[in-house]
């Protein structure tokens, strides 16, 4: 009889070896790994009542994987997320069959689990009273104001995703001519986005500000490291409150880095910029993707014609020459 495989040194050589090693994948890529099996390792901890490292990889079955992402849903996770910590698992178990082919059956089935369907809503993004609104929100007169309003305006001309934002550094900034950001984005891919003049004149008033901590990130936190995500939420939370008062309608919205990566594209793809532009812009790997920005904007055009009185001319009642065709229309 085959003895029981240990989970704990096939999910360290997961990270180390497959990830790390083998693929190269990117921090973001890891950390979303990292934290979906932490999550799925209290859970399994609370119902099972053994510790992750005395569990075996016999235990990690279909069923309890697919009870994990039911009890992430229950708890208010979205299906898109949910359907993200279900890559991790099949990343996983996809590296386990070369692991442990003697395993097939058990792999199999999870590689088996399907993903949710969900329905697609249209892109939410900012009008330009709110942007400007917004903007004029921080503070200027403090070190923190003046931080907060740079990097709102960079992300919202930039539209660089919220990874991106946080990363930068003073050398990723080319001023003068051709002045643009440098940034390592999704899959690794370097990308240069142009900075438009307003954006580096505001940029270069922000580099002669004096440094915080190392001196090399280019929007500290107080002590002078990286900002984190969720002090990112703090602050664009904050500014839409303050910004509402003279823009309401920002009272019902919910601000994000990501809301600002639209509003971006939306400002593109009205000026009239190609969408193969905007993908590359944006960093999409595919111009398909871009296509949820053209279906906002026709969404917005439907909703013009509906507010338009429509030109006056007389309904005329249709009546069928034959019988057949009556019956076949009244069903």
């Amino acid at each position: 009889m085959t003895p029981p495989i240990s989970l704990a040194p096939l999910l360290e050589r997961f990270f180390t070896h497959r990830l790390m090693q083998q693929r190269q994948a990117s921090p973001h890529t890891i950390s979303s790994y990292r934290d979906t099996f932490r999550q799925f390792l209290r859970f399994v901890q609370q119902r099972m009542q053994k510790p992750p490292c005395r569990l075996t990889f016999e235990e990690i079955d279909a069923p309890l994987i697919v009870a994990f992402l039911d009890d992430l849903e229950r708890h208010g996770l979205s299906i898109r997320s949910r359907n993200l910590r279900l890559t991790a698992f099949h990343s996983l178990f996809r590296y386990a069959a070369f692991e442990l082919p003697t395993h097939a059956a058990q792999i199999q089935r999870v590689l088996a689990i399907p993903s949710k369907r969900f329905t697609r809503t249209l892109v939410q993004f900012l009008t330009r009273a709110e942007v400007d609104a917004l903007l004029a929100a921080p503070d200027q007169l403090t070190w923190f104001g003046r931080r907060d309003h740079v990097f709102l305006l960079v992300a919202v001309q930039t539209g660089l995703r919220v990874s991106e934002m946080t990363g930068l550094t003073r050398k990723d900034v080319v001023l003068g001519t051709g002045a643009h950001v440098r940034v390592i984005g999704k899959g690794r891919k370097e990308r240069c986005t142009p900075l438009a003049r307003a954006t580096r004149d505001v940029l270069k008033a922000w580099l002669r500000e004096p440094c915080r901590g190392a001196g090399d990130v280019l929007f500290p936190s107080a002590t002078g490291g990286r900002l984190t995500i969720h002090g990112v939420q703090y602050f664009l939370n904050k500014h839409r409150q303050t910004a509402s008062r003279t823009c309401p309608s920002l009272a019902h919205k919910r601000v994000t880095i990501h809301r600002l990566r639209h509003t971006a594209a939306m400002d593109l793809l009205q000026a009239g910029v190609d969408r193969a532009v905007i993908a590359l812009w944006l960093g999409h790997e595919s111009v398909e993707t871009t296509q949820i920005y053209l279906e906002a904007t026709l969404a917005m055009k439907e909703q013009a014609l509906a507010k338009t009185s429509p030109p006056k001319s007389r309904a005329a009642r249709y009546h069928p020459s034959d019988q057949l065709l009556g019956f076949l229309n009244n069903l």
